[in-house]
């Protein structure tokens, strides 16, 4: 009887320890340079979604700039070759910052939808903006983006690690572009 108490424990550790991790409130990152997060982004990974599935292209790009407004725009574009010559789909939209930190950010896509999305910067190289992690509160959407459209591989595998630290099933993480 005892030993079944012990391994009912254990089980109930286990679950609250994985709910625990899944529940934690997603700390952004302390402060972003707007201007210098502004730029062409590669995407390296992501979690495939009903708005952007895994075939996306051969090149996955966000651009991010200032419209003649001053409101944060990005277009993102899936590409059919390498040279990123012919453009597969692409998508503009806006974006707000919500937050002092300018790490959280609300997106809108199409301008007659009333709802914004959720644009949480969670990782970022605060030295150069080389790489940032991208996801929302509930961690449904995450993208894995770079300045290169290759990514060093001990610095992907970190970024996994950190992601995994913090909650996210990486399960259905598609890989994007070469990781090397």
């Amino acid at each position: 009887m005892q030993t079944k108490t012990i391994y009912i424990l254990l089980l109930a550790m286990i679950s609250i320890t994985i709910t625990k991790a899944h529940t934690e409130p997603l700390e952004t990152v302390d402060y972003v340079d707007i201007d210098r997060y502004l730029g062409k982004w590669y995407q390296i990974a992501f979690f495939p979604t009903r708005f952007q599935k895994a075939d996306c292209g051969v090149i996955v790009t966000a651009e991010y700039g200032i419209d003649d407004r001053g409101r944060i725009t990005v277009e993102n574009t899936c590409w059919a070759d390498d040279e990123m010559t012919e453009p597969l789909d692409s998508v503009t939209g806006t974006a707000s910052v919500v937050s002092d930190s300018n790490a959280k950010l609300k997106v809108r896509f199409f301008w007659w939808l009333p709802f914004r999305a959720d644009f949480w910067i969670i990782k970022l190289d605060q030295e150069d903006y080389q790489y940032a992690v991208v996801s929302e509160p509930r961690r449904r959407y995450l993208w894995i983006i770079a300045r290169e459209s290759r990514m060093d591989e001990s610095l992907f595998d970190s970024i996994l690690d950190d992601l995994e630290n913090r909650g996210f099933d990486l399960e259905n993480l598609a890989i994007t572009a070469p990781v090397n």
